[in-house]
């Protein structure tokens, strides 16, 4: 779908909708309706047919889903959205209409929790296999293709490392072997990344995030090429009936009006708390993509506009330190999720990545001593002011951390 709005910020507001084709209603009306009467019973064969367009039942299509949809594909500049009812429902849907049994899906090095149950899920029912790749280089990505992949799956950000993956260079690569990519872009949201303008096939977002942005919604967003998603809209997602309900797609549409605002203070928030936690006694590291001192930083200036609000950091000490440290917290939430307004911090290992095996978790960098911090809209000043203190309270054992 073509953006009818030069920028995002007006995007966001106006894009999908007319207020003339609803009585002149200032905001999308909520279509809480699960089936449509036709006309006649003809023109209901012809509907299902697929001679006639029009609303048949709420499954197949909901007005209000269909302004979300539109708007979501205006955002990321593809043809075609989808809404789901969850994030995990997008990848899911995907996931499972571009394999079949015996496939092979080549992944970043770090995955969200749920996804890589999923995928080992698929292994052992499907033997849909998968490998990993670090992606750093065109020949680290090639010497893990195999004639049976049908699939590249990318998070960037990786979830919790805040590792990146150049995306031009892995469509480039896939490319050359008639592999589709797919791209998780929950945590820089459509106003820091567009990875289909970097040559990707299709992007997915955990709508619960950044496009929410007020933790009240669970809901997902799959957008890429118009037969693509076609495809997966007439099979997985109308089949295993994944949809999202028409209020949680109202919800979403109002939270997309301020995403440019809120991105712009998360961003600013967590700079001025990366700065901050590198300078604490009890940090040993903090990963962050805008900052100069990662790894990934340049790649993070080709394709992002900036570095998200999503910060991870190492705690010099062990778990149990970790866990004291999240514990002497007095304002900030401990929850998993991230994106809201309300500042949020968890532990991965134990947390949104406990289902992985322990091995596994350390090979992507997921130790007993990461925590993700999903920075909100508060002050920043009150922000580290509660992690200071928090911080101050632990009383590190330097021999534990030697063997930790």
């Amino acid at each position: 779908m073509t953006r009818s709005y030069k920028h995002m910020e007006t995007s966001v507001i106006h894009e999908g909708y007319d207020t003339k084709e609803m009585l002149g209603s200032l905001t999308p009306p909520l279509f809480q309706t699960s089936t449509y009467t036709f006309e006649s019973a003809e023109q209901g064969e012809r509907r299902f047919a697929g001679e006639e367009d029009g609303y048949i039942y709420s499954r197949l299509g909901n007005p209000t889903v269909t302004i979300l949809e539109e708007r979501i594909a205006a955002l990321e500049n593809g043809e075609r959205g989808l809404a789901f009812s969850s994030g995990m429902a997008a990848i899911s849907a995907v996931l499972i209409a571009l394999t079949k049994a015996n496939d092979h899906v080549l992944c970043s090095s770090g995955l969200y929790g749920c996804t890589f149950g999923l995928l080992t899920m698929m292994k052992e029912k499907y033997n849909i296999t998968h490998d990993f790749s670090s992606m750093g280089t065109e020949e680290a990505i090639r010497s893990k293709i195999k004639p049976e992949t049908v699939c590249i799956y990318v998070e960037t950000p990786i979830n919790p490392t805040m590792r990146l993956i150049d995306l031009e260079m892995v469509a480039r690569v896939a490319k050359e072997n008639d592999i589709v990519v797919v791209v998780d872009n929950t945590f820089a949201s459509p106003y820091l990344q567009n990875p289909l303008d970097l040559g990707c096939d299709i992007v997915l977002h955990s709508a619960t995030k950044y496009i929410g942005g007020h933790g009240d919604v669970i809901a997902g967003l799959a957008v890429g090429k118009k037969d693509l998603l076609d495809e997966i809209a007439m099979t997985t997602l109308k089949d295993i009936g994944g949809v999202i309900a028409p209020f949680d797609a109202w919800l979403l549409l109002r939270g997309l009006k301020t995403l440019p605002v809120r991105m712009e203070r998360h961003c600013t928030n967590a700079e001025e708390i990366v700065k901050r936690l590198k300078a604490h006694p009890n940090v040993s590291t903090v990963y962050y993509p805008n900052d100069e001192s990662h790894p990934d930083y340049p790649i993070m200036k080709k394709q992002m506009r900036r570095g998200g609000g999503v910060i991870s950091f190492s705690l010099k000490g062990t778990k149990k330190d970790a866990q004291a440290f999240l514990n002497h917290l007095s304002f900030l939430k401990i929850a998993v999720s991230l994106g809201d307004t309300e500042t949020l911090i968890e532990h991965p290992a134990t947390m949104t990545h406990a289902v992985v095996p322990e091995e596994s978790r350390e090979k992507m960098g997921i130790t007993d001593q990461l925590i993700r911090l999903s920075v909100g809209l508060e002050a920043w000043q009150d922000i580290w002011a509660d992690l200071e203190q928090a911080l101050n309270q632990i009383k590190i054992n330097s021999d534990a951390y030697s063997k930790a």
